[in-house]
């Protein structure tokens, strides 16, 4: 594989060079080139959150059997009653006691509450079991206090129908349907694997040395774009890591699922250096590069890549707002595609400053929203996180710049709300009619847009 310079496609063989790809094509390409997951079993654990593809149906009556819905005493005819031992057949005049949940036994015509019972003796000194206590007039009727089989559903009713997202209720209600898994819609398994030698986990990293930026939030992510974290890995900056990584192999790792990767996302190793590794790796896998570098900023030296196997390896950047911004492009998409959905959306925000050209690429600046006008974030640089951390979206400035109140596509972040449509803010806000005496009067507006970004500090 030819590193001297960016490929289209990865189509281009050794000498051919090509133009990254710009960041709306780098974006249809990444959901053009997966193909849906076909639908498939999925044990009840893991099903939360899926989209349920076959309707869920009852595979016998629920309750199965019938059964009391109190503590006390199941009794045949009216009292007083023998009591014999529990689970035998009752005769007329005989009860036996049993617990909430309990099976009726043949013969059970109802359930007397244990407050409403008082065991006595009869003439002969023999036990009997009368009303007393608690019971009220004719208790217990016919019926009373049991749970019918069928009660809940018979056998077949269908209970989920397709198309449903599954939540914890569903889930329940499948368990007591009978079932051990249910089908529901494809959706991707992400393992991530970490590279980095002077990448430290905990503590405060001495000079040379860096914090895990992507460990503690790349699963959750991953999760809020529509995939399935599948447990994640950390090397080192060998060549024999990163190709040992990329195999086919099921990793040991701690809490994912059994289930083979559809997506490796990958950290760092996406340059040009002596320790990137990941174009190397992949074409001695036989792998085809599909993105090689997105004309784009932060981000740039993404990559997008398949494997043999079927599996995408998505190569993020190793600083971690490049990596966001990296990721936001071309994985969101990517997953979308492959779980069923829709390309993520990106919508116009008014810009509420100028912004220079900067001819050939786009720039990716975290915003935030003031007045109804989007300002840049500050501390945006590629390997900070402190403007994202506040931002409400992201800005995608054109490479020829932005004028001050001009609209600027934009999109939402994986955890934050929708961006709001223009005119949801400011604008729809009921005028305040009737001012209180001795109120000073607003000063009128000014002629054009306002430029809040010296608000931000």
């Amino acid at each position: 594989m030819d590193d001297a310079g960016p490929s289209a496609g990865g189509q281009g063989g050794a000498g051919h060079h090509h133009a990254a790809h710009t960041w709306a094509e780098a974006r249809q390409v990444a959901y053009d080139s997966a193909t849906p997951i076909p639908p498939g079993p999925v044990a009840l654990r893991l099903a939360l959150g899926r989209k349920l593809d076959r309707d869920i149906v009852a595979l016998q009556d629920m309750p199965h059997y019938a059964s009391s819905a109190m503590d006390g005493w199941v009794v045949n005819g009216s009292g007083p009653w023998i009591p014999v031992d529990p689970g035998v057949r009752l005769a007329p005049h005989q009860a036996s006691p049993i617990a909430t949940g309990g099976l009726i036994p043949p013969g059970g015509k109802a359930v007397l509450r244990t407050e409403s019972a008082v065991l006595g003796r009869d003439d002969e000194g023999l036990p009997v079991l009368l009303t007393g206590g608690k019971a009220r007039p004719g208790e217990p009727r016919a019926g009373e206090h049991i749970r019918k089989a069928g009660e809940e559903a018979l056998e077949g009713d269908v209970l989920v129908q397709a198309g449903v997202e599954l939540n914890p209720a569903h889930l329940a209600l499948a368990a007591l349907a009978g079932h051990d898994e249910v089908q529901v819609q494809g959706k991707p398994v992400v393992r991530l694997v970490l590279t980095g030698s002077e990448v430290v986990e905990q503590g405060r990293p001495a000079p040379g040395q860096v914090r895990d930026t992507f460990g503690p939030q790349l699963p959750d992510v991953v999760a809020m774009l529509g995939g399935i974290p599948g447990g994640r890995q950390r090397i080192g900056d060998s060549y024999a890591e990163w190709l040992a990584a990329l195999e086919d192999v099921l990793p040991d790792v701690p809490d994912a699922p059994d289930l083979p990767a559809d997506v490796v996302i990958t950290t760092g190793g996406t340059g040009r250096s002596g320790t990137d590794h990941l174009r190397r790796a992949v074409a001695e896998l036989g792998g085809r590069l599909i993105i090689d570098g997105v004309a784009m900023r932060p981000g740039h030296p993404a990559v997008l890549a398949e494997l043999p196997d079927g599996r995408f390896v998505l190569g993020l950047p190793g600083n971690p707002l490049a990596a966001m911004m990296a990721l936001s492009t071309v994985g969101g998409p990517l997953l979308a595609a492959l779980g069923h959905g829709a390309m993520p959306p990106v919508q116009e925000v008014p810009c509420g400053t100028m912004i220079e050209p900067d001819p050939g690429r786009t720039r990716l600046m975290p915003f935030r929203l003031l007045y109804g006008m989007a300002s840049p974030a500050q501390h945006t640089g590629p390997g900070m996180m402190r403007g994202l951390a506040a931002a409400d979206g992201v800005l995608v400035v054109p490479p020829h710049g932005v004028q001050l109140g001009e609209p600027v596509p934009a999109f939402a972040l994986p955890w934050g709300p929708p961006l709001s449509q223009p005119g949801d803010g400011a604008a729809k806000a009921k005028p305040r009619s009737n001012p209180r005496a001795g109120q000073p009067k607003a000063k009128p507006a000014s002629g054009g847009p306002v430029d809040w970004s010296a608000l931000l500090g």
